[in-house]
């Protein structure tokens, strides 16, 4: 995780995002460097448009409320319709007694 964090500072500071300005973070961080992850997010990140890949990202998220409150009002409604069903079947059984 540490490693997509420098990546993504450097990336707001306008540097470049390699081999040796990440190790520079993490050092500055006090995290363990492993070089062969650095080069793995290295070539991961090779070709991306970060801008794109954030901007993306963040609309799903601002969507999942959305999406959540309607899900809610699907489950409110069979609850209220077995509310209803459990209502009438107490009347008819009120009227074979009454």
């Amino acid at each position: 995780m540490e490693y997509m964090y420098a990546c993504m500072l450097l990336h707001k500071l306008g540097k470049g995002i390699n081999e040796g300005n990440i190790k520079k973070v993490l050092e500055a961080a006090g995290a363990h460097v492993n070089d062969a992850k650095i080069k793995a997010v290295v070539a991961a990140l090779e070709g991306v448009d970060i801008d794109k890949t954030i901007k993306e990202a963040s609309v799903p998220m601002a969507a999942a409320p959305v999406a959540e409150a309607k899900e809610h009002k699907k489950e409110e409604k069979p609850k209220e319709d077995e509310k209803k069903n459990e209502e009438q079947a107490a009347a008819g059984l009120s009227s074979l007694f009454g």
